[in-house]
């Protein structure tokens, strides 16, 4: 069935297309930059495909802004990289942020599937899932060849189904608590591997920041995140389940910086925000109250420093302002 009209953006297929051109922006800066200091030439090669479906992202986002004569937004560009800076990671931290940004994108892109009515977007959308589960099984090869990959607790099978019968089911803060169960442990598991990753990458940024307040922000958010990732350990120690290893070792000494400030800040904040996002969706399969309110306490931590770190954005001039609302009541004045 084909439509007879030319339908204009709605506000959710701006949003997430002006998201889109953000982050496939950012992208580009930091493919480029692993890219120029990579050695083993199998993650070479994930990287030189991740790094040719964000420009091409980048160039059909830009054709349908410009075909709807709407205003190209700035992103990320040549100013806010330096490839020829040392080299800051090591390659299994660039294997292992492709991988992470495979399952990003699988979720986000669903997400701008699901929101998009016009069949053209809504095609666009598909087709970028499909990429980034491409980048993501490619990425999940190579970390299992190499050893690298981490992969979740096992846990026996249950011999027989079974029911719950008692409310203790969901305490968790008197008596004896309950073993985990497999969704619990999984959301534990993901979030400590997310909160690795985001030690790693701003104990980096903290070394090359030009920006004392940025400096000082990521170590603020080393501590954060590993604070995150030892209270998530031990509910996974509590119930004799092994937890993932840290990935702090694959940061170099290097002080000079690949990145500008207002990309560190950006990629940080996003990563915050998409980590909040994690929480909650932990928080509502969560059935034990104990690990609830951990999971909310820890959200309102993150949203604070989360505001910090847009205060810094503002304060710089480095927050692009998102497609928003009319002011009815200031046109109104007019």
């Amino acid at each position: 069935m084909q439509t007879n009209h030319d339908a204009s953006l709605t506000s959710a297929e701006i949003s997430q297309l002006w998201g889109s051109y953000q982050n496939d922006t950012l992208a580009v800066c930091v493919l480029r930059y692993f890219l120029e200091h990579v050695e083993d030439n199998d993650i070479r090669t994930v990287l030189k495909y991740a790094l040719e479906i964000s420009q091409s992202h980048v160039k059909t986002l830009t054709s349908i802004f410009s075909d709807e004569n709407f205003p190209i937004p700035v992103g990320f560009t040549e100013n806010d990289v330096n490839v020829n800076a040392p080299r800051l990671y090591s390659d299994a931290f660039v294997l292992f942020y492709l991988q992470q940004i495979g399952k990003l994108g699988l979720n986000a892109h669903s997400v701008s599937t699901a929101l998009s009515a016009r069949p053209d977007l809504h095609q666009y959308f598909m087709e970028c899932l499909n990429e980034y589960g491409n980048l993501h099984g490619m990425a999940n090869d190579i970390l299992l060849a190499k050893g690298l990959y981490v992969r979740p607790p096992y846990m026996p099978y249950p011999d027989k189904v079974d029911f719950v019968t008692k409310q203790r089911f969901l305490s968790g803060w008197f008596g004896k608590r309950r073993p985990l169960v497999s969704l619990e442990i999984s959301n534990l598991h993901d979030n400590i591997q997310r909160n690795s990753l985001g030690t790693a990458m701003v104990m980096g940024f903290s070394q090359v920041a030009t920006s004392k307040n940025v400096s000082q922000y990521m170590v603020r958010g080393k501590e954060i995140a590993a604070k995150h990732t030892e209270i998530f350990g031990s509910i996974l120690r509590e119930g004799d389940i092994p937890v993932p290893v840290s990935w702090d070792s694959e940061v170099t000494t290097s002080t000079t910086a690949p990145f500008s400030d207002k990309l560190m800040m950006f990629h940080t904040t996003a990563l915050i925000a998409i980590g909040m996002g994690y929480y909650g969706t932990s928080m509502a399969t969560t059935m034990r109250r104990d690990i609830q309110v951990h999971y909310s306490r820890l959200t309102m931590e993150l949203g604070k420093y989360a505001e910090d770190g847009a205060n810094i954005m503002i304060e710089n001039g480095w927050m692009e302002n998102p497609p928003q609302a009319p002011d009815r009541n200031e046109l109104a004045k007019k």
